[in-house]
């Protein structure tokens, strides 16, 4: 039985660092991978604004090369719902 307590004692916390570790890790490498891709040009897409209609259900507005799209988006999808060009004071 304590043999079994001192290797409990042991490897618990080896095992919470390992997790840990990698929980760093993949979150390290996610932001220098983000900082990438950012970083090769301008950004062509943003979000403009978003509203929800119900639970599960939204709408939202991005801009996209000088154009802002409606979408309507739901848990089974996402849909165009109009398209017009940005306005000029917001596209800067």
């Amino acid at each position: 039985m304590l043999e079994y307590l001192l290797r409990l004692a042991l490897l618990l916390p080896l095992l919470g660092g390992l997790i840990w570790g990698s929980l760093w890790l993949t979150r390290y490498v996610q932001t220098r991978l983000a900082g990438q891709v950012a970083g090769g040009g301008g950004r062509q897409l943003e979000l403009v604004e978003t509203s929800l209609i119900a639970p599960g259900v939204k709408l939202a507005v991005v801009r996209f090369r000088e154009r802002e799209i409606l979408l309507g988006l739901s848990r089974h999808g996402m849909v165009r719902l109009a398209e017009a060009p940005a306005s000029p004071a917001e596209s800067a």
